[in-house]
């Protein structure tokens, strides 16, 4: 199976030895976020476990622990944009951020590196020409340390509404983002960067950016070394390509405060939950409680054949 860590939640920067100490328990429980008395319990044992996508915008805290995964293929994406303190407060500078990104490629590899530049709105601060100047400057900081950047455009969740809230947004219809993508194409192809389009409605193919997978089929059968079955992910949206995963993650646990948050409900709601984490807990800050049925979630192999050794 592939894990997600995560989608929910930032794991490498907030929660690392959690989830490296729960590798080495060989299991760990996760709520179902529409009934929290539903805890599936995920085998984490080197044979289930044929791939891990870590999602971060700081994987810095991660990486001392990084070398014990030499038995797991992985990969990161790291999403850095040129968003400030009003939207991403809880950041460091984003020019100390890729110096994170050439250090953690320089340990892992720039195969095993994605750079995300999500999510795109504007209004009257961060304006098109805004966006063309952070996302080259960022492009230039990571050259040939990764071949792929994904970008996408602010889709307007409930919990984004509310975390946005005073912050003005731009509508942009698809004239606009086809615009703006295709400019942002040839920024990436200038510094050698395959760019790709996260769930997005609108076809970016004309403007020369992809439709992607953030769990990328081809990716996975590269850092797997053989083919791998490719069905998509049915919990996510009809645009997602993404391949099937298993979600580690938990809501409102994401320390970042980013005002475009989908996973957070409130700064309130973090703060509650926060207060339950426990390093030792099978739960990301949580606790089996009276009433919680826990169930083993039955694990499927990603590799087409997975009686094949990797090659």
């Amino acid at each position: 199976m592939i894990l997600s860590v995560s989608r929910r939640t930032d794991i490498p920067q907030f929660y690392p030895d959690w989830f490296f100490d729960r590798l080495m328990e060989g299991y760990l429980y996760v709520k179902n976020p529409m009934n929290s008395h539903q805890i599936s319990r995920i085998d984490l044992s080197p044979e289930q476990v044929e791939l891990i996508v870590f999602w971060t915008k700081n994987p810095e805290p991660m990486m001392k622990r990084i070398r014990e995964l030499e038995d797991i293929p992985f990969y990161i994406q790291f999403t850095l944009t040129g968003y400030g303190k009003d939207i991403e407060p809880g950041l460091p500078d984003k020019r100390r951020l890729t110096d994170v990104f050439r250090n953690t490629a320089e340990q892992v590899g720039k195969d095993r590196m994605v750079w995300r530049y999500d999510p795109i709105f504007l209004n009257g601060r961060y304006r098109e020409e805004y966006h063309l100047r952070a996302f080259e400057e960022i492009a230039r900081g990571v050259c040939g340390l990764t071949d792929k950047v994904v970008i996408s455009f602010l889709d307007k969740y409930g919990k984004t509404e509310r975390n946005m809230k005073g912050i003005p947004v731009e509508e942009m219809n698809e004239e606009g983002m086809k615009k703006l993508a295709g400019r942002l194409a040839g920024i990436a192809g200038t510094y050698g960067l395959r760019i790709e389009a996260c769930a997005e409605k609108t076809n970016l193919s004309s403007v020369g950016v992809s439709r992607g997978s953030c769990i990328d089929p081809v990716m996975a059968e590269h850092l797997i070394g053989g083919p791998v079955c490719r069905r998509k992910d049915k919990n996510q949206r009809m645009e997602c390509g993404c391949l099937e995963s298993v979600e580690v993650g938990t809501y409102d646990t994401c320390l970042s405060g980013c005002r475009y948050c989908y996973a957070n409900d409130s700064v309130e709601a973090v703060k509650r939950k926060s207060t339950l984490y426990d390093v030792h807990s099978p739960l990301l800050c949580g606790k089996v409680e009276e009433g919680d049925r826990i169930t083993q979630r039955k694990a499927k192999p990603v590799r087409e054949d997975p009686t094949l050794p990797f090659l």
